[in-house]
This record gives C-alpha cells, structure tokens and sequence, in this order.
C-alpha cells in the first residue's frame, strides 16, 4: 500500500487525507532574498510575499504557497530563540493564505548551512537544524494547512550526513506534538535527474531510503528544471520531452518505495519546446499520482519580472508559462474557477 498522509488539526473537512489533494502551487520569493545581508531589512534587503499577490496565486488556483526564508533571520544564533519579529512576517504570512484555504510550505532555503557553514560541521552540527524545527513545530503544529520544508537543496556535504540531520529534524518535530506533513529533500540539490547519481557521494536512492518518521506522513521533496544542466539558470529546455524523462526513474523509486514526492521547483523559458515540455511533465505527475502529490513552480513574486521563470503577471497579461500551468490545477481548484466564471 502506498503511503497514506495523515489529517491534521484544522484539516479535516477539507480532506478524508492527504492522498486525496494533489496539490498544485507555487513559490513566492523574497523572503529569502539579501543572502550578504543578515538579518538585514525587512522591505529593503528581502520582503514576504503581500496579501494582494497572495491573493492573485491562490485565486488562479495555486493553493499551495512554497515560501522561502532564512535560517539565519529566523533563529540568529544556533539553538537560540526564534526572532520574534522574523517569526511574526512568517505568521501574517501563513494565518492569511491557509485562512484562505490555501496550503504553505515553509522552506529554510539554506542549502545546508548557517552563516554559510555546512551542517555537520563543528560549527552547524546536525542537531542545530532540529531544534530549529522543533521551534517551527511548536509554532504551527496547530494548523493543519502548514507542511514543512526542511531545507532547500542540501549541498556541500556527505548524503550520510544530511540524513542524519533530517532524521534529528523529524524526531523534534514529532516530539513537538507536530504532525503535519514534512517534505524531505535529498541531497547534490536534490535534483530528481541525479537521485541516483553519485556525483555527490552515496546517492539519495540509496541514502534517502533510510528516512524514519515516527508519524508515517512525511514525503520527499525534489527539484527538476529543463535546461541544459538541469539548473534553471537557461531560458532554453533540452527538449520538449525533458520533464517526463527526467522524472521517470523518480517514479519508479517511489512505486518501489512505496512513497510519493512533491516537485518543490521546476521552471522553464517561455518558447514552444520549454511549455511543452512543462505541459508533458505537469500531464505525466497527474497521471502517476500514485507517486507525485503535486508541485509548485520557481516562482512568482514582484521581483524581476521579467526573468525568464517568473510567474509574476505584467500589465495584468499572464506569462505563457503560467497559462500552462493553469491547465493543470487542482480538480477542486478548476472546479472552483469554472463556477465562478
């Protein structure tokens, strides 16, 4: 039997359980922005995403929200306490999205480090990412609509060890009293080209195996964009057949696995091949759902917008990518909108 996400607090009317939502969504920059500034200013340095662009995602259907943001705002010294100021941006963020029925994913998009030193180190040891965790837990545990992120692309470090660290993460959350879903990534930037790879050290489908989760609700994040080296730094894909390609062995990890993932980041250029190949991949997740719960694309916010992933509309005309990605919505989501209509 495939694994079966657990309802949590405030969930229940939306869902009989988590299997039964695909979810479809996106990241929201900004909050993770201002890398050489920390803590840094708040609507200078980096910014959370407003209640009017929120509103302009969830209402197209993107109900699921990724938003990103930084280890070292959150907690600016190691096992110290949550900053209160940081941690109330995040609240406002999260109490206005899932009081809108929408799902947030939070995401320490850290890559594996603090104060850009990796996890397992003398300085960052992998129980440091646990208590973190376990002070995000006690926060949101409550709200059902909230998934943790553990960490954005791991990096720089043994495969051994970031499961280590995800492992110590899981076990405070869940001594926390937390059982909402957690999403764990793998490490080499979690790539779903390179699970198996050994480019990084031991790979993911052999390390990655071994994640314990006393809630049995956890599932794997991972990233794949379409472009030469798979980096999302190229506005060209590889082919229109690319997403579908690289997610097949992912899938069939999975079925053997008995787990599923969540496409966390994937992004493309906006000629024919790269929305093809973004329509392909979105088609094959819906159709093996057995194995892929959703995804939520890199990413919208009023940055940039005119980088060649952003979502973010301009002069109110929807990029191509994003009309892409509408044809794909969550059933309850296209429901919705087509009443509406």
């Amino acid at each position: 039997m495939f694994l079966s996400f657990a309802v949590t607090s405030g969930e229940a009317s939306d869902q009989q359980n988590g299997r039964s939502q695909f979810l479809t969504g996106v990241n929201i920059a900004g909050a993770e922005f201002g890398e050489k500034k920390m803590p840094g200013k708040h609507g200078t340095d980096y910014f959370y995403p407003s209640r009017a662009n929120m509103d302009l995602f969830i209402g197209k259907g993107l109900r699921t929200l990724r938003i990103p943001f930084r280890w070292e705002r959150m907690q600016h010294a190691l096992y110290g306490d949550v900053d209160a100021g940081e941690a109330k941006l995040l609240d406002d963020v999260v109490n206005y999205a899932t009081g809108k029925g929408a799902r947030v994913i939070l995401d320490v998009h850290n890559y594996a480090s603090f104060m850009r030193r990796p996890i397992g180190t003398a300085d960052v040891p992998t129980d440091a990412l646990a208590d973190l965790w376990k002070r995000l837990a006690a926060r949101y545990k409550n709200n059902g609509k909230v998934i943790f992120g553990l960490m954005n692309e791991p990096k720089g470090l043994a495969t051994e060890t970031w499961l280590d660290a995800a492992n110590k993460s899981i076990a405070a959350i869940r001594s926390a009293g937390a059982r909402n879903l957690i999403l764990v990534p793998g490490n080499g930037w979690t790539g779903a080209h390179s699970w198996a790879s050994r480019s990084y050290g031991t790979p993911n489908a052999e390390a990655m195996a071994r994640v314990v989760d006393p809630a049995n609700n956890f599932a794997y994040e991972v990233h794949q964009y379409l472009d030469s080296n798979y980096s999302g730094t190229k506005p060209e894909c590889r082919s229109a057949t690319i997403g579908v390609e690289k997610l097949t062995a992912m899938t069939q990890w999975l079925r053997a696995h008995k787990r599923r993932a969540l496409l966390g980041e994937f992004g493309a250029g906006k000629d024919a091949t790269c929305l093809a190949a973004l329509d392909g991949m979105l088609t094959y997740m819906a159709e093996n759902a057995d194995a892929w719960m959703g995804w939520t694309y890199w990413a919208a916010g009023p940055w940039q917008p005119t980088y060649f992933t952003n979502l973010q509309p301009v002069n109110g005309v929807d990029p191509p990518q994003l009309q892409v990605l509408l044809r794909h919505v969550a059933p309850a989501a296209a429901t919705q909108r087509r009443s509406v209509n």
